[in-house]
């Protein structure tokens, strides 16, 4: 596959993750667990909106993602995001986390999928 068709393949990959786990498990609330994972670091009582406002963003991530304006800038909020969210969790729910504290190495390999695509300027299979 030739590099620049490569890299919007993974660009669309990027951008799914983050519609997914923003409309369907958070706006949607099809995964409730999102939810109480930012009740148990940001309170209760907001918990429903904030947990939406989230999704609602992660929505605009993915499209930020698509749109590929300010590319590199976006790969770079991407990282800090994925990289604070989850040390946060990490640290503070754990035991929410779909795979546990292992949920930070999905992470970090999600974040150098993100550098890879927006750093490389070619990919060698050989």
């Amino acid at each position: 596959m030739p590099f620049s068709k490569q890299k919007n393949v993974v660009n669309i990959g990027i951008a799914l993750v983050w519609m997914i786990n923003g409309v369907h498990c958070k706006v949607l609330n099809y995964v409730p667990r999102h939810q109480l994972i930012v009740a148990r670091i940001l309170g209760e009582t907001y918990a429903p909106v904030l947990t939406r406002i989230i999704g609602v963003l992660e929505a605009g991530m993915a499209i930020w993602i698509l749109s590929r304006i300010k590319s590199r800038w976006c790969a770079i909020l991407q990282m800090l995001l994925v990289a604070t969210m989850n040390i946060i969790e990490f640290i503070a729910v754990p035991d929410l986390l779909l795979f546990g504290r292992i949920n930070i190495i999905i992470a970090a390999v999600f974040i150098f999928v993100i550098y890879r695509n927006e750093y490389s300027t070619h990919v060698s299979l050989s």
